[in-house]
């Protein structure tokens, strides 16, 4: 150690110092004592090693004001939350990794008050006695599918896995070799049927499974016929599939239980509301479906939920079995799904005011001034950027209407001292967060996916990414 590294050792404040500023004593009102400590602590270990490692020459790096905005920035970032806010640029609408369905107004008030008091959750109030927390959105779900009862757990995977353990465990179910699919997270389909209790029986070949198919594997260990939604993947050319009207006939006739998984969660021909048709829950209801199983957080809008309805005798057996606990929704879910499926009682009202329903069908015709105003937001902020509008695709995303691309407009920016890759990182980690995607060599915003009060804050984080590149200096 040289004499400099010694006496920089020596000159550094003791953490009782510290304790004594009157900046560092506020931080004990809004933080517990043993965090500021902690933080202190830190900071004046970090500086120590890097005298010890001979990376500080200056000696203002361990004045004693130094130390104390180290102490700060590790005292925020250790207490900044983990889940935050982020502007959703991509375009996909249903993005799985940023929370996929955003709520609507209504559901986010309806959280917020059920979340800071207490409800009546599982009591009637009429008669003080214990009730079932699922009635509160069960006659909403019966009125917007036409089904005869319903029920809701934690995602359409437990809806899934819990009809084959209370209605079909121990025996066979058959499905079309073409829908067994892999979701999101590398689960499979046949994994969740066969944690289920059932042997999974696959009938038919990957592009073509007819009906016909399904009566030959029937046997006396067959509890159900089963149509799987395709989720993330479509198939076209020389393909069919059995419609869920021929594999209830199928089923009834043989004295089965029909199952139908669509996924979703289209509630009725999408095409009413001009969106690409989707499996909906309403036609496999009309068709004569026993059980149709789908999710509350894709094109329903409402947060994530499995949402299971048919049959009443055959809601009261899944309602009962054992596992129904273990996936229970809490009052949380409910508040916010029964707020929302109170605009589904009229598709129209959904479509202007469920947010995922909202991005999903909004026209180019309207998303072309809103990318006007963003364009001139940022070349007026960052007038040596190049940021151009240009048409694109995104896509409603979360394994619903695969395939289906959604005409957009884009604002794609090229930066101009550092890449597109670079860039996108960068806005990610910027405040507040934008997640974009990079194409054709350019970082492109999609108007789909961004609302207009988020256009200031995503200028402010384009500007800080701008800035920050070019201390670093131009692209080489």
């Amino acid at each position: 150690m040289t004499p400099q590294q010694a006496e920089q050792l020596r000159s550094l404040p003791a953490v009782g110092e510290l304790l004594e500023r009157r900046d560092v004593s506020e931080w004990c009102r809004t933080h517990a004592r043993s965090s500021v400590l902690h933080a202190l602590r830190a900071a004046l270990h970090h500086a120590r090693q890097r005298i010890r490692n001979g990376h500080a020459a200056e000696a203002r790096e361990f004045t004693m004001d130094a130390i104390v905005a180290t102490a700060k920035t590790r005292l925020e970032s250790h207490h900044a939350p983990s889940l935050r806010p982020v502007i959703n640029a991509t375009g996909v609408v249903l993005h799985t990794g940023l929370g996929r369905a955003p709520l609507c107004p209504a559901a986010v008030r309806a959280v917020a008050d059920a979340a800071g008091r207490y409800v009546n959750l599982e009591m009637d109030m009429e008669t003080g006695e214990r009730g079932h927390r699922t009635r509160h959105v069960a006659e909403l779900l019966c009125d917007v599918t036409a089904a005869p009862a319903a029920t809701v757990v934690n995602n359409n995977a437990a809806a899934v896995l819990l009809c084959m353990r209370a209605l079909c465990d121990g025996r066979e179910v058959i499905v079309s070799r073409g829908q067994l699919v892999e979701i999101g997270g590398s689960f499979r389909m046949p994994d969740v049927m066969t944690a289920g209790g059932v042997t999974l029986r696959e009938v038919g070949t990957t592009n073509r499974t007819r009906i016909d198919d399904y009566s030959r594997a029937i046997s006396d260990r067959t509890a159900a016929l089963m149509r799987v939604h395709h989720s993330n993947f479509r198939m076209e050319g020389f393909v069919h599939e059995a419609a869920i009207e021929e594999i209830v006939e199928c089923a009834h006739r043989h004295d089965l239980i029909a199952i139908d998984d669509v996924g979703s969660g289209a509630l009725f021909d999408m095409a009413e509301i001009g969106l690409p048709h989707e499996p909906d829950v309403r036609r496999s209801i009309t068709a004569g479906a026993d059980i149709v199983c789908f999710s509350g957080d894709k094109l329903l809008g409402g947060p994530q939920s499995g949402i299971i309805v048919g049959r009443a005798d055959l809601i009261a057996r899944i309602e009962s079995h054992p596992l129904m606990r273990t996936y229970r929704v809490d009052k949380l879910v409910l508040a916010a799904l029964e707020a929302t499926l109170r605009y589904w009682s009229d598709p129209q009202d959904a479509a202007v005011h469920v947010p995922t329903v909202r991005m999903i069908r909004e026209r180019t015709e309207s998303l072309a001034p809103r990318a006007d105003r963003l364009h001139q937001l940022l070349a007026d902020a960052m007038p040596d950027e190049r940021f151009l509008i240009s048409s694109d695709t995104s896509c409603a995303g979360g394994g619903s209407l695969p395939g289906e691309g959604l005409p957009s407009v884009v604002i794609r920016w090229q930066p101009s001292t550092e890449s597109p890759n670079a860039a996108a990182a960068a806005l990610r980690t910027a405040d507040p967060p934008v997640v974009a995607r990079v194409h054709d060599d350019a970082v492109c915003f999609d108007l789909r996916t961004i609302a207009d009060h988020e256009f200031d804050p995503l200028s402010r984080a384009v500007a800080s990414v701008c800035a920050s590149g070019r201390s670093a200096g131009p692209i080489e």
